[in-house]
């Protein structure tokens, strides 16, 4: 089962970013480190074509350390560069003036042949909702360039950043493709927080994640809700964390709304450990499965 999504303003953001693309010297692509194949937009490269492109690893502090490093091989394989930033602390970010310089270098070549001697660049800034772009633009601006949120959709319009000297910026809306063809891609950014409840209810995507959870990372669940990790299922599990954390209604049911607001903030804000929601090896499983 597919999952389809395209609001208006999500095609009207893709206009957009066509016609602006002829004036940027490169495409700064953001990837949340948490589910980095899941959360590149197939669309960006249909849209911008053969323009040089920086890869960027957002929230990595969120993510399985040993899988973002597992993942960073997996593109650096396939021939792209990857540069792991941390937006909130800084981690990184002093780095991308100088490697968008680096990957610029042929370009300012052409250009001094003809006379232009500027090395000042403009860079469009692209990605899924929520994936980290206004919290980037801002720790490089050094100001509170751009409004930021825990949220899809805040970022609503384009706006030029100036960095430095050298670098000027372009803030585009987050946009996602027309529709998940495989199922798991869509859940997986529903658990990111990239795509809006009433897409995928809160309470379907909690029960996923504490069946990932419970696989991947059973011991931080056991931490953070005290509870023993066996065989349960996601149903028990979810019962079994409202009553620890008194979500409970008239005659003693489990309030699941309640208690699915928990698994997801939690997840969401951190507060469950650091988790990286795939790995490469997911996706060798099914290339795997789809050639037997």
């Amino acid at each position: 089962m597919s999952i389809h999504w395209f609001p208006g303003h999500m095609a009207k953001a893709r206009r957009q970013i066509e016609e602006k693309l002829k004036q940027v010297d490169i495409v700064i692509e953001l990837l949340d480190a948490r589910l980095p194949l899941a959360s590149r937009n197939p669309m960006i490269d249909e849209i911008t074509g053969h323009k040089p492109r920086l890869v960027l690893f957002t929230k990595g502090d969120m993510a399985d350390e040993t899988t973002t490093n597992d993942w960073i091989s997996y593109f650096t394989g396939i021939g792209v560069s990857v540069l792991p930033i941390d937006a909130k602390t800084g981690k990184g970010v002093p780095k991308i003036a100088a490697t968008c310089e680096k990957i610029l270098e042929p370009l300012f070549v052409t250009r001094q042949k003809k006379g232009i001697v500027s090395k000042r660049m403009r860079a469009m800034v692209l990605g899924i909702p929520n994936v980290g772009k206004s919290s980037l633009i801002n720790r490089l601006a050094g100001r509170h360039a751009t409004q930021t949120g825990d949220r899809p959709g805040v970022t609503k319009a384009q706006q030029w950043i100036r960095v430095g000297k050298k670098l000027e910026l372009l803030d585009t809306p987050g946009i996602l493709w027309p529709k998940f063809e495989d199922p798991d891609v869509g859940m997986r950014l529903a658990m990111s927080g990239a795509i809006k409840e009433d897409i995928l209810p809160t309470e379907e995507v909690a029960l996923h994640t504490l069946k990932y959870i419970s696989h991947r990372y059973p011991k931080l669940l056991a931490e953070r809700y005290a509870v023993e990790i066996t065989d349960q299922t996601p149903v028990e599990l979810l019962d079994e964390i409202g009553k620890k954390r008194g979500c409970l209604m008239r005659g003693g049911e489990i309030d699941w709304d309640k208690a699915a607001d928990i698994v997801m903030g939690d997840l969401r804000s951190g507060r469950l450990g650091r988790v990286s929601l795939e790995t490469p090896s997911d996706y060798e499983e099914i290339v795997d499965e789809e050639n037997d």
